[in-house]
């Protein structure tokens, strides 16, 4: 079995140990009133309900941020909250506004602008998940991700458990979150 297929094949037990955890933790009340525990995994957000890829992370909300600079050939940095854009030199070929946000809601996320943006270089997208509480030791990964929070894949990505923080590769502007 090559490595690729034994990560993630470890991730699967790993995913599939954590939901019966939290399952077996939380109490009988399933009435859609009922407030989820924190850390627990997204359903209502997209992600998959019948399986373990693509479920993103239910956090408490952090407060609305917003951040926005023109970028161009030299590079540049956008703080959103705990959240860090890092956008290379030469990844650009022109100045361009570039705009964050951060929202306020139970899913760490970020909108980025404008929509559609492509660069000619690796931009790092780090993300904290230090509001995710129970879950967080299940190495996160960034998830690109439809404006609504419906999953639609990760991109490549690195979790530093000591600082709680996901640094995500991505090549265009859209919307992404903190997914396992």
């Amino acid at each position: 079995m090559d490595l690729r297929r034994s990560i993630g094949l470890a991730r699967s037990i790993v995913g599939a140990l954590a939901v019966t955890l939290v399952a077996a933790s939380c109490g009988r009340d399933a009435s859609p009133t009922a407030p989820a525990p924190s850390g627990t995994l997204m359903s209502d957000h997209g992600g998959s309900v019948g399986g373990l890829l693509g479920t993103l992370l239910k956090c408490q909300p952090l407060p609305y941020a917003v951040d926005s600079e023109v970028i161009g050939l030299a590079g540049g940095t956008l703080h959103l909250g705990p959240h860090t854009l890092v956008i290379p030199p030469g990844a650009l070929r022109h100045a361009v506004m570039i705009k964050g946000e951060a929202p306020s809601d139970s899913v760490n996320s970020v909108r980025l602008y404008p929509h559609g943006l492509q660069f000619d270089r690796t931009v790092s997208l780090t993300m904290s998940y230090r509001n995710c509480g129970l879950v967080t030791w299940l190495l996160p990964r960034v998830a690109y991700t439809t404006d609504g929070l419906d999953f639609l894949y990760y991109v490549p990505s690195l979790a530093d458990l000591l600082t709680q923080r996901v640094t995500g590769r991505i090549y265009h502007f859209s919307r992404y979150a903190i997914a396992w």
